[in-house]
């Protein structure tokens, strides 16, 4: 196996560990404020369903960085370079993917609570979501 092989892997890998437990800990909570809305009578907010969804777009980010790490070994790269730009990559859209989770559980315990702010939730959710953007960009630019 050649060692760009592993890199292309662990870019999409991690990306998508990360949003598989940014996901559940995401839908966990969703799911918990919903229970607490109908058990407290409260109308459920059915936007909680984009909080738990919201870190599902780091897989998408992993995929593309495999393919751009793909097409720069195509276009000369090292496979060393293209094994370190899928690890670091592939670990840091992950980690975003999950810490983006972790505040999407937060958003909806707090919006199951209070039934405000939905609009700072999205953003501070989309603030985590550049990490991962930012990643992907400079990956891209790493390896032309």
């Amino acid at each position: 196996m050649e060692i760009q092989y592993i890199g292309m892997a662990a870019a999409l890998g991690l990306s998508a560990i990360g949003s598989g437990f940014g996901a559940g800990a995401a839908c966990l909570s969703s799911v918990g404020s919903w229970k607490k809305c109908y058990a407290s009578g409260k109308p459920a907010p059915f936007i909680m369903v984009a909080f738990s969804g919201a870190p599902l777009t780091q897989t998408i980010y992993g995929f593309l960085l495999m393919n751009f790490i793909r097409s720069a070994v195509e276009s000369g790269a090292s496979g060393m370079l293209a094994l370190m730009v899928g690890l670091l990559g592939g670990l840091s859209i992950g980690l975003s993917a999950y810490f983006q989770g972790r505040v999407a559980a937060s958003a909806a315990d707090a919006l199951g609570e209070t039934g405000k702010g939905t609009a700072n939730y999205f953003i501070v959710i989309g603030i985590v979501e550049t990490v991962a953007l930012f990643t992907l960009v400079f990956c891209l630019l790493l390896l032309q």
